[in-house]
């Protein structure tokens, strides 16, 4: 691999996924080791160089040699093009750019509801700003995702498969924790949403194995128990993240039992 010279990354730290790709670079020595800088621990030089709340939106990659900085997309591609030239001038084509764009804000922007940390409040704590837009748009993406797997599972069930249904469920689960918790959540709404959505992401996920097994109706619901059990203990340590009571996981529960009940009732 090339390395790019004096150059100098900016990630967060308590993002995993930041860890990840920045190690990654260092470590297929397209950076050298020692251009590597977590956001809470920026220098005083490094601070007076950067757009320090743009980076906390997108990654920021300082360039020593000329002296001006780069984020988000262009940071990556930068880099990667160092390596690569080819893959970067094709990733800056239009739409493949405009797409690639887009997917690195809904993933930066929602980075701290997918993946939390108990650090995520310090006062230099990288958080991204909150965007209606892209958290409007994470809520959907796992709604409908959520909707097509649970209505393919739902046929190991007993159940018939209706994408409808499970989607209109996971909205559902939006609205009802909205309506009764906004007073108690806050300005934690936003936040207390897009990590119930992750939790059913997982929940969703966790679900996929189970549609290439042999599960009889007995089997599939002790499955589907065991991945609702785990979806509520996340949930539960999620809440515990955000500062909040039980409340929540409560609430979450009563919509889950009350839709439970009401399938149960249609399909006697």
């Amino acid at each position: 691999m090339k390395t790019l010279k004096n150059h100098t990354l900016i990630y967060d730290s308590e993002c995993p996924v930041c860890n990840l790709y920045s190690k990654g670079f260092i470590a297929a020595g397209m950076l050298d080791r020692q251009r590597r800088e977590a956001f809470t621990e920026l220098s005083v030089e490094t601070k007076n160089r950067i757009d320090v709340n743009r980076a906390k939106n997108e990654i920021a990659l300082v360039d020593h040699d000329e002296n001006k900085v780069t984020y988000g997309l262009d940071s990556l591609l930068l880099i990667i093009g160092n390596s690569f030239p080819m893959l970067e001038k094709t990733a800056r084509i239009q739409p493949l750019y405009w797409f690639f764009k887009r997917l690195y804000c809904f993933v930066s922007y929602n980075r701290k509801q997918i993946i939390p940390s108990k650090k995520d409040h310090g006062a230099n704590a990288c958080n991204p700003d909150f965007h209606l837009k892209y958290r409007l748009a994470y809520l959907v993406f796992v709604a409908v995702f959520s909707g097509f797997i649970l209505s393919l599972f739902s046929e190991k069930l007993g159940l018939s498969r209706n994408f409808f249904r499970e989607a209109g469920i996971c909205a559902g689960q939006i609205l009802w924790q909205t309506v009764f918790l906004k007073a108690y959540l806050k300005e934690k709404l936003w936040d207390y949403l897009g990590n119930m959505m992750t939790v059913s992401l997982i929940g969703t996920l966790l679900l996929v194995p189970g549609l290439f097994m042999y599960l009889n109706v007995a089997a599939a619901f002790i499955y589907f128990g065991t991945v609702v059990t785990f979806m509520f203990l996340e949930h539960m340590r999620r809440c515990k993240i955000l500062g909040l009571s039980l409340l929540p996981t409560l609430s979450w529960t009563l919509f889950r039992m009350t839709i439970l009940a009401v399938i149960i009732v249609i399909n006697l």
